[in-house]
């Protein structure tokens, strides 16, 4: 595995080139972002994605990519690494559904929040209503929208069970859900643990491990989609943790996971009935 080590000068010089890579995003989100039109948001955000992957040694591998994703769309996907959203947004800039601590987090937190993502403040019934609302209405007016339905990060050798109550504006805005398995390999194919960002580790460990590791492969795998039609947001959750655990080669999850789970996680459960 040392041989997949960086040396510590380059461990240091992308640290370096990834803190100033920040500053610009907050100049950009701060300046430039509320200016344009939602076309040159997408690029802007796509391009941004692309070099901080591009920094971190961070490849993207993908299979069944579709052409055209539907007009009304929500990308389902596992959830592993705070690299997620930017391999998903190298390929389509989408708006990610976050928990509400999200945004009190330093720079991070203001900048996910300049570019539009959408918040979730959890155990409160009424903020839930809210933001399935505003979801739905992001979704009808054709924004792309992304969840992580496990509510937690997991290794990428498991799968948790979907909240189904993230799939409720899918229903109620007419769309079609997109599952996507994602994993992260390293150079040799094999899977690799260095993009994770689980358990107890804290954001800066998890920085400095994608940092100390010389390359990492971002595998995105798109199953069917799945039309609304016929659905509830529960059946929609479980073909989609199904589409996405036979994509892994995982078991589909069987039942909810326990609590008391440290998660970092960019979706978590809105505070309503699964």
């Amino acid at each position: 595995m040392a041989a997949n080590r960086t040396p510590m000068l380059l461990r240091l010089a992308r640290l370096a080139m990834l803190i100033v890579h920040l500053a610009r995003g907050l100049a950009i989100a701060w300046l430039r972002y509320p200016k344009l039109t939602d076309a040159e948001r997408h690029a802007e955000k796509r391009h941004w994605s692309r070099k901080l992957l591009s920094i971190l040694s961070v490849s993207v591998r993908e299979h069944n990519v579709p052409k055209r994703l539907p007009e009304r769309c929500m990308l389902a996907l596992n959830h592993i690494s705070w690299i997620d959203i930017f391999v998903i947004d190298a390929r389509f800039p989408a708006t990610f559904i976050a928990k509400s601590e999200v945004r009190r987090w330093p720079f991070v937190g203001w900048l996910s929040t300049r570019v539009g993502t959408l918040y979730i403040e959890r155990g409160k019934r009424s903020a839930a209503r809210h933001a399935r609302e505003t979801v739905a209405r992001e979704l009808e007016r054709g924004s792309l929208i992304a969840v992580c339905p496990e509510g937690t990060t997991t290794s990428g050798r498991t799968l948790e069970r979907f909240h189904a109550a993230l799939f409720q504006p899918a229903v109620d805005a007419a769309a079609t859900i997109q599952p996507i398995a994602l994993r992260y390999l390293d150079s040799a194919g094999r899977h690799t643990d260095a993009a994770g960002y689980v358990g107890e580790t804290s954001l800066l460990e998890s920085i400095w491990t994608v940092v100390s590791t010389r390359h990492i492969v971002a595998e995105l795998r798109f199953t069917a989609p799945i039309p609304f039609h016929g659905h509830t947001r529960r059946s929609l959750a479980e073909k989609s943790e199904a589409a996405i655990a036979a994509a892994l080669g995982v078991p589909a999850p069987r039942a909810p996971h326990s609590h008391g789970r440290k998660s970092h996680t960019h979706a978590d459960p809105p505070g309503e009935p699964q």
